[in-house]
């Protein structure tokens, strides 16, 4: 286990190349543990397909994962998550059959096989994320915003170090986002490790440690946000004269 301000996870060189378009091209991050490391970046910057190369379900055409001591590279996408890598999705993924408290079960399973215990650890993340109302609902049936805490807690019911949050706030109205910002910000402080894809920058600023720009899949800038948000490169690039 990575002691506080160690890295906890290192992306090398990684590189991915589909049919000549360089998606990923040549990102290096060091994540400490327990860091809030935002990202952002124009749409088709390579940030989501980043996303899909450290959680596995893409594999890279260079470069290297390691997390936690342990080379990830190539590993699947199940076997990364079970290691505590885990990511959220900006188009929400639930069982359209299965309630929410069912919908949680499902990655509780994964650590807890005893069905009473498991339950219970669902409805413990339920509570968590401030879904308790909603335990018996369908998906169908849900507001944006608690469609998006559904996809938080089957993320966090499946005890992550790490979660890669992908624009977990899109769709939402600003009286939305506020309490949702909260709760990252206390999963934060309860010693989670998160990723961040954003395009909100109010929220990137107020819960980042750490901002990467990335721009046609290249790393921009990396580095304290308020410097990084005042570099006339990544205004050019992706703020806009507006933003300035």
């Amino acid at each position: 286990m990575s002691e506080r301000g160690t890295s906890l996870l290192s992306i090398e060189g990684l590189t991915k190349r589909f049919a000549g378009l360089t998606a990923v091209d040549d990102i290096g991050i060091e994540v400490a543990e327990h860091e809030f490391l935002g990202i952002v970046g124009p749409n088709g910057a390579g940030k989501t397909t980043l996303f899909s190369l450290i959680a596995g379900e893409q594999r890279p055409t260079e470069g290297r994962i390691v997390f936690d001591g342990t080379d990830i590279t190539g590993w699947p996408a199940d076997r990364v998550a079970k290691a505590g890598l885990v990511r959220t999705f900006q188009l929400m993924r639930p069982f359209e059959s299965m309630n929410v408290l069912e919908n949680v079960m499902i990655a509780t399973h994964q650590h807890t096989p005893a069905p009473h215990a498991a339950r219970h650890k669902a409805l413990d993340v339920i509570e968590r994320v401030q879904l308790g109302r909603y335990a018996t609902a369908m998906p169908a049936s849900l507001p944006t915003a608690a469609l998006k805490r559904l996809e938080l807690a089957r993320a966090l019911a499946l005890d992550p170090q790490v979660i890669l949050l992908d624009e977990v706030l899109a769709g939402l109205v600003p009286a939305e986002r506020a309490p949702m910002i909260e709760l990252l910000r206390t999963l934060h402080g309860e010693g989670l490790t998160v990723m961040f894809i954003e395009h909100i920058m109010a929220a990137v600023l107020a819960l980042s440690e750490r901002l990467l720009v990335m721009h046609e899949g290249a790393q921009l800038a990396l580095g304290d946000p308020r410097e990084v948000t005042e570099d006339p490169v990544v205004v050019e690039a992706y703020l806009g004269e507006d933003y300035a």
